[in-house]
């Protein structure tokens, strides 16, 4: 095919190449002026050439007619081939029947000034009429074909700076998705000569204005919802304005809409305020477009509200203020002016007062002044790239015997935990069963008696069990004990509700096989046969059902089932979270409190269950009344804690150092570190305000590292307690000078502490996260106020970084692995510390990231060598790729290139839009990380617990890297 491509592309001559062979793609621009193509010297392209000299074949990119040539015959790809192209290579080939006049050297073409003499392969056709220039360019493929990486280099080198000087000043010329450039361009302007790797991806993907209309099939699937949409919105057979958006699925961006509606009714040279179903069809053939430049067109077309082909200063502006009212960053469309004056700085350098589509081209495609997009947004490779090679299906035995093997792995501290427990109770369980069997009131009551006698039993050792799981205190210490690795503490929660859920069905056994066989049988035996075998037990006389209910041990049994019930209704997550909404007064049912108060009822139920035990009708002797004795031991423990509490609460009183309301609602209190108050990073703690109330004690994560000198906590509005804590510190502390710091309150308090109430604390108590230091790398992911446990261990392993960087030379390379935070010389065998930590912080509010803003500057600054790495998700922002947070994306990456920092979290740390592919970030680690040990951290709603346990699950069934997960509970 005889082509001359147009808009960023490239004309092909190969040649032989030599071994090892080289692919030299140059992208050189033929459209750079009006309508022709422009000549390139032969230096230029082997400059280029020079530049590609480390691929892997020769392929020479030739993109213009030398002086001497009137065409080269070239092969394109079929995937960079059209029509259109076509027809303008044929016409072009057409008319190059006289010579071309000789050019001078301003231009990009010239006489070729290398001496070469090798045949070029039949690929290539030379016109005849050119036989001087034929010579010389076989010479240059046969110097191409034998050079060496050194001399293409040189010729590179030698020529670089001229391709420079004269690609500045070629003029715009000829585009072909939208014509010619307005007539306003300005002709000594610069043009990004072809899109780069990223700007090419960024192209296929960028300015979506319907995200998911990939394919026809599901395009048209869209379609039809819109239309359907249309029937419902439309009056009189016409769509408002006002419901545009709504109608194509911008239902939260309605502005937003309004300003493509009215840029796509410009487009046609109307105004319109209503459109027909057939227009509102050639709208959406429009926004849907795949092709980017169609896109980039429509964008600009948006920002463009006066048609002229120019976007000023002032509009720039509007576009960035409805991006971020889109997008919900209210910070970022107060500072709209700075941003405007930002981009207009950076592409209209001349002071023209105006920029235009190929300068907003550039800056969307991240090409403009030298800055990057965020190397992160795509940082990942498949799941499938990072799993290893393919192997051979496995029969269905040989899968199964992998997963459980796996399961085993992954779940043998619990199997073994629950084995026991099982094994316990259905020894028990047995062992009374057959006893009541062997006893004279089995012939009245039958296996009634047996089965309810046996779950009895069951209650017994879960009612003495359920209170091991929440002594912290003994939790805490047995954590660090050799017996943490074998008993997996971190699900004590879990394992307090399984026990609580064991508790339900014995009590359903016990109580229902009483009321309803036992007692009934009881009734119905024959009086004397009841007298002869259990008149000694009922005083030698048959009682009646009534008589049995109203005795002590069925009404403490049945006051202590229904203290049971309230409390595990509760404490179910429906009403401990709020979620169950009910009317007054019984909306104090719910939350936290009711939560905290009925679960104190356990006192009356203990009691009611000695005198239950106590009072038995079958059971005489009491050395056979045996309650007491599975009792003993975890009462005193849970009580001893209690008592310990009680006395450190009094020793543990603290002050107000500094206190912080941040926007998000969110109380932040730093408190002075008591005498021997010891804890870890990633330990919780217990917090009371006696002025708000004397027994409430609410637990939350220390955020301040082991070797700070005050303990602070961060306290998100969630419940009664924390509003009225909210409020109570809200009414002492005064608003900041200026109003510019971000925070809706703040207080220093250098030594007259009296205004600040006085707080409690309780703890330290352990936490799945303290055990950090066991795994070479870290996933560490908060969700909103999830961050907090996080924030600790980021704080001490940057404490780490600076005491290693103390201790170490500059030029020695620190060993993460053997730094602990008191290393002692006297120890053979050092604590570890993990290589690598990944913080992945998610939320939804702008605000947030001003809760830790200090410790992400102070690790962007102070972290050389890249141990922490740093990732903020927001996920009010649309994805990348949206057209509704394009701009906003590139006036960041813009911004962080020239200032270092990020204007979305005011902090050095680049900030992520959207949700993130925990796919691609488990991928990532993954793959960067090959044959680690990987613990990751989470703290957050269950939802995606599930997802990332799953996830960890996935890559170490099919990888070398071990990933263990752990949730954070309270």
């Amino acid at each position: 095919m005889k082509s001359f491509r147009r808009s960023r592309t490239t004309t092909v001559v190969t040649v032989p190449s030599p071994s090892p062979s080289f692919d030299f793609d140059l992208g050189l621009d033929l459209d750079s002026s009006h309508g022709s193509s422009t000549p390139w010297r032969l230096e230029e392209i082997v400059a280029r050439a020079g530049e590609e000299a480390d691929q892997h074949f020769l392929e020479v990119s030739l993109d213009a007619m030398p002086d001497e040539v009137l065409a080269l015959d070239v092969n394109c790809s079929p995937a960079e081939e059209d029509p259109e192209s076509n027809l303008l290579a044929n016409e072009m080939w057409e008319k190059s029947t006289p010579p071309l006049p000789q050019k001078k050297s301003g231009n990009l073409s010239g006489i070729l000034k290398k001496n070469v003499s090798h045949e070029l392969p039949p690929k290539v056709k030379i016109n005849p009429v050119a036989t001087n220039f034929s010579g010389k360019l076989k010479q240059f493929s046969q110097e191409l074909t034998a050079a060496p990486n050194s001399r293409i280099k040189q010729f590179s080198q030698e020529l670089k700076a001229e391709i420079k000087r004269i690609s500045g000043n070629l003029g715009v010329g000829l585009n072909k998705d939208y014509g010619m450039i307005r007539n306003g361009a300005h002709a000594g302007r610069k043009r990004v000569m072809s899109r780069t790797k990223s700007g090419t991806q960024y192209a296929l993907q960028g300015l979506q204005f319907i995200s998911k209309a990939t394919g026809n099939s599901q395009a048209d699937a869209l379609w039809k919802a819109v239309e359907s949409r249309f029937h419902q919105l439309a009056v009189d057979g016409l769509l408002s304005r006002e419901d545009f958006g709504f109608c194509i699925g911008m239902k939260d961006s309605r502005d937003f809409a309004k300003e493509l509606f009215d840029a796509l009714a410009r487009r046609r040279g109307q105004t319109l305020q209503s459109i027909s179903l057939e227009e509102l069809r050639e709208f959406w053939i429009l926004i849907s477009d795949q092709k980017f430049d169609s896109r980039l067109q429509i964008f600009f077309d948006m920002c463009d509200k006066n048609a002229d082909g120019r976007i000023s200063e002032g509009e720039v502006k509007e576009i960035i203020a409805l991006s971020a009212s889109a997008n919900k960053l209210a910070k970022l469309k107060d500072q709209a002016d700075e941003y405007a004056a930002l981009i207009m700085e950076e592409l209209d350098p001349d002071n023209l007062g105006y920029i235009e589509i190929a300068q907003l081209e550039s800056l969307l495609l991240g090409e403009y002044g030298g800055f990057m997009k965020d190397p992160h947004t795509n940082y990942s490779q498949t799941l499938s790239q990072n799993l290893g090679p393919p192997t051979r299906r496995k029969s269905l035995v040989q899968r199964k015997t992998k997963a459980t093997m796996y399961f085993v792995y992954e779940n043998w501290q619990r199997m073994w935990v629950v084995a026991l427990w099982i094994i316990a109770m259905a020894g028990i369980f047995t062992w009374k069963f057959l006893q009541y069997r062997q006893r004279a009131a089995f012939q009245v009551m039958g296996y009634c008696l047996c089965t309810a006698k046996g779950a009895a039993e069951t209650l017994k050792l879960n009612m003495a069990l359920i209170l091991l799981p929440v002594c912290r205190n003994t939790i805490t210490w047995l954590r660090s004990s050799p017996l943490g690795s074998a008993v997996p503490f971190d699900d004590n929660i879990n394992f307090h509700k399984t026990i609580a859920a064991a508790i339900v069905v014995g009590v359903f056994l016990h109580a229902g096989l009483h009321l309803t066989c036992d007692f009934v049988r009881v009734e119905l035996f024959n009086k004397e046969q009841f007298v002869a075998l259990l008149g000694a037990d009922f005083g030698s006389t048959k009682p009646s059902y009534r008589e049995i209910v109203f005795t002590t041990v069925s009404l403490s049994g049945i006051f202590m089932v229904v203290l049971m019930c309230i409390a595990f209704v509760l404490a179910t997550r429906w009403f401990r979270r709020n979620h169950v909404k009910l009317p007054w007064p019984f909306h104090r049912l719910t939350g936290f409190n009711a939560f905290w108060y009925s679960h104190h009822l356990f006192v009356l139920v203990y009691v009611s269950l000695l005198v239950h035990s106590w009072f038995l009708l079958l059971t005489r002797d009491w050395r056979q009344k045996t309650t007491w004795v599975y009792l003993l031991f975890p009462v005193l423990l849970y009580s001893g804690e209690r008592t310990l509490r009680a006395l450190r609460a009094g020793h543990y009183t603290v002050n107000i150092v500094k206190a912080a309301i941040y926007p998000g609602n969110v109380l932040a209190l730093h408190m002075t570190k008591p005498p021997g108050f010891k804890y870890r990073s990633g330990m919780y703690l217990f917090l009371q305000c006696p002025e708000i109330s004397t027994f409430e004690w609410h637990p939350f994560s220390i955020t301040s590292s082991p070797g700070d000198d005050c303990v602070s906590v961060h306290i998100r509005t969630a419940g009664d307690w924390t509003l009225a804590m909210r409020n109570l510190f809200s009414k002492i502390m005064a608003p900041p000078v200026g109003g510019k710091s971000g925070l809706l309150r703040v207080e220093y308090n250098l030594g007259d502490d009296s205004k600040f109430p006085r707080l409690r604390i309780d703890g330290p108590y352990g936490a799945p996260a303290q055990d950090y230091r066991k795994y070479d790398v870290l996933l560490l992911i908060g969700l909103g106020i999830g961050a907090t446990p996080f924030i600790s261990i980021l704080k001490d392993l940057l404490n780490t970084i600076k005491m290693g960087e103390q201790q170490q030379p500059q030029d020695v390379v620190l060993d993460f692995s053997s730094i602990y935070e008191n290393p002692s010389p006297r120890k053979k065998r050092k604590a570890r510390c993990p290589t690598n930590a990944y913080f992945c912080w998610v939320t939804k509010e702008q605000g947030s990231f001003d809760w830790f803003k200090g410790i992400m500057n102070e690790v962007a600054e102070i972290d050389s060598k890249a141990v922490i790495e740093l990732h903020n998700y927001l996920t009010s922002v649309y994805e990348e790729g949206d057209a509704r947070s394009a701009l906003i994306t590139m006036v960041q990456s813009l911004h962080h290139a020239r200032n270092g920092v990020d204007i979305v979290s005011g902090t050095r740390v680049r900030t992520h839009f959207a949700r993130p592919n925990w796919k691609k970030v488990f991928s990532r680690v993954a793959n960067a990380h090959k044959g680690s040990r990987i613990g990751v951290f989470y703290c957050g709603p269950m939802i995606l617990a599930k997802e990332l346990k799953e996830l960890a699950r996935e890559y170490n069934h099919n990888s070398n890297t071990r990933f263990e997960f752990h949730k954070e509970n309270f």
